[in-house]
């Protein structure tokens, strides 16, 4: 068989679009980053706080802006994006000169199986300890730059998605290049967006898993801490910091040092197994989670709130009953795939011979890791309070995240397991909360 026939069996043109097809990328492509200023410019203490929206007064204040030019440089900060660079090139440093261990993600099409560096978790301690011991010595206000700086950090990593982006777009027509099967239409935009190659890689660096838990998600911890500091240079000191600001750093500090820690389990997520790394996930890796998801720690530097021992061991049940969901059906999934079943979890066999489990978390919705994740993120809303609905985005949006998430994997499965799906779906008939969807 030729090597061009053999690729184009590997790589067949993608048919179906999702997102409403290249239109919808080009939207999502312009929508993410002009979502995440709109986050800051709409709530923020430097453009009047956080009122609630007044849709109507939106798009003039938006073609303000847009038509002025000096609106568009204050989007530049110098500093920012060579603070941005140095953190990238650390964490770069870091996969490569820290200890790691070696795992093999999911057997891909062509047979093979791709290797990764474990250290991810060692790169946060060493972020941590380095930060720590900065607070430590130069005190709180040497680590305030992120909430000075902010929309200039933003520009710098939304620039850096846009640039990885066209770089593994370019990439990915170099010849052997295994594409992901959803990202291979042809059409520049949608391609782009969804991302072409499946894995692209330079040498043994591979880009995707890199950027999925490193520069973004450890720099949303970072940005967290920075928070806590600017807060306690304006209330005389870390001791006076906010009980509710406290809550949202220890939350999300603690979802961080989580997924950092379990590193392993993404290779068999959908991000890694299935789609291209495009800008979809790019502007979303190092954009979007620190810069958004952060967002209710940087309200409460300028609304500061103390809800007492009561309220806040309250909203600490939420968090851990969240917490408590998420690991423990991940944990009861993990097990069952490497062959192990300490719970005795009953399960249907399909024609195929595999395994899906129909007891425990998983015989009470098909997705109860997402039902964790969705109480984590109401609690990390809960410490802000009700004067806005601006504080409560993350979580709304990451519901809709969660129920397009579990469509795309019922279609998936639907396809890989064919009748028997239909039998599995009325053995577990709630896709993520139980007794009610």
């Amino acid at each position: 068989m030729s090597s061009s026939k053999k690729t184009v069996e590997l790589n067949p043109r993608t048919t179906s679009y999702e997102f409403l097809g290249p239109p919808g990328a080009a939207l999502i492509s312009i929508g993410v980053p002009a979502l995440t200023y709109a986050l800051y410019f709409g709530c923020s203490e430097q453009t009047g706080g956080c009122p609630p929206p007044n849709l109507s007064t939106i798009p003039e204040r938006v073609a303000a802006a847009v038509t002025d030019l000096n609106w568009w440089a204050s989007l530049w900060d110098t500093q920012a994006t060579l603070i941005y660079l140095g953190w990238y090139a650390f964490c770069v440093v870091a996969w490569a000169i820290l200890p790691a261990a070696e795992v093999e993600g999911t057997k891909m099409r062509t047979g093979e199986t791709k290797k990764y560096k474990i250290n991810a978790f060692s790169t946060f301690l060493l972020a941590l300890g380095i930060t720590f011991g900065t607070i430590y010595r130069y005190g709180p206000g040497s680590f305030t730059f992120f909430y000075e700086k902010w929309v200039g950090f933003v520009t710098a990593s939304v620039l850096m998605s846009v640039f990885q982006a066209i770089a593994v777009y370019v990439m990915s027509f170099q010849e052997g290049k295994l594409l992901a099967l959803g990202g291979n239409s042809g059409n520049f935009i949608y391609d782009f967006y969804i991302g072409r190659e499946l894995n692209p890689s330079i040498g043994s660096f591979d880009i995707k898993s890199f950027n999925e838990l490193r520069p973004g998600l450890i720099l949303w911890a970072l940005i967290d801490i920075s928070m806590v500091c600017e807060q306690a240079v304006r209330r005389g000191g870390l001791a006076n910091v906010t009980d509710s600001l406290w809550l949202v750093l220890i939350f999300q500090l603690g979802y961080v040092a989580d997924g950092l820690y379990n590193e392993p389990a993404i290779f068999t997520t959908m991000d890694i197994t299935t789609d291209g790394f495009g800008f979809m996930l790019s502007v979303g890796d190092l954009a979007w989670v620190p810069f958004v998801y952060s967002l209710q720690a940087r309200y409460l530097v300028f609304t500061q709130k103390e809800w007492g021992p009561v309220v806040s061991a309250l909203i600490f049940l939420v968090n851990g009953a969240g917490y408590f969901i998420f690991r423990d059906a991940n944990g009861e999934k993990n097990d069952f795939r490497n062959g192990r079943n300490p719970k005795n979890l009953q399960y249907f066999t399909t024609e195929s011979g595999r395994k899906l489990l129909t007891s425990g978390w998983w015989g009470r919705s098909r997705h109860p890791n997402y039902l964790g994740d969705l109480l984590m993120a109401l609690a990390w809303s809960l410490p802000t309070g009700f004067d806005t609905p601006i504080t409560y985005f993350y979580v709304t949006y990451f519901l809709v995240l969660l129920i397009h998430r579990q469509r795309r994997d019922d279609e998936n499965c639907e396809h890989k397991y064919g009748k028997d799906w239909e039998k599995y779906k009325k053995l577990v008939p709630y896709r993520i909360i139980p007794y009610v969807y």
